[in-house]
C-alpha cells in the first residue's frame, strides 16, 4: 500500500472528512515521526510497533569493482520493531 492508497481508504472509511483534511493528517503524522527520529528519539505506536534510530559506526569497506579499500562514514538508520499484536496477527493461522 502506498500513501495515496492509505489516504483513499481513510476517506472511504470516513465520508464526513474531506480528502484534503485526511491528506494533511497523514502527512502531519509522517512528519512528526520523521522529526522525532531525526532528533534521535523513539516513536512507539502501541499494538503496531516502535520506530527507533540505530547508529552504525564508520568502517572500512571494499569497492566491489576494484577491490580497493573505501572508508564508509558513520551513519544513523531507521529501525522498526513490530509490536506484539501485529506479530500475532501476521502469524495467526
Amino acid at each position: 500500500m502506498i500513501k495515496s492508497e492509505l489516504i483513499a481508504k481513510l476517506v472511504d472509511a470516513n465520508p464526513h472528512l474531506y480528502q484534503r483534511d485526511v491528506e494533511r493528517i497523514v502527512n502531519t503524522i509522517f512528519e512528526e515521526i520523521t522529526n522525532t527520529l531525526a532528533e534521535g528519539n523513539r516513536v512507539e505506536l502501541r499494538g503496531f510497533g516502535a520506530f527507533s534510530v540505530k547508529h552504525r559506526p564508520s568502517r572500512t569497506g571494499r569497492n566491489p569493482r576494484t577491490g580497493q579499500a573505501v572508508e564508509v562514514p558513520a551513519k544513523s538508520v531507521p529501525y522498526f520493531k513490530t509490536g506484539k499484536d501485529l506479530r500475532e496477527k501476521l502469524n495467526d493461522k
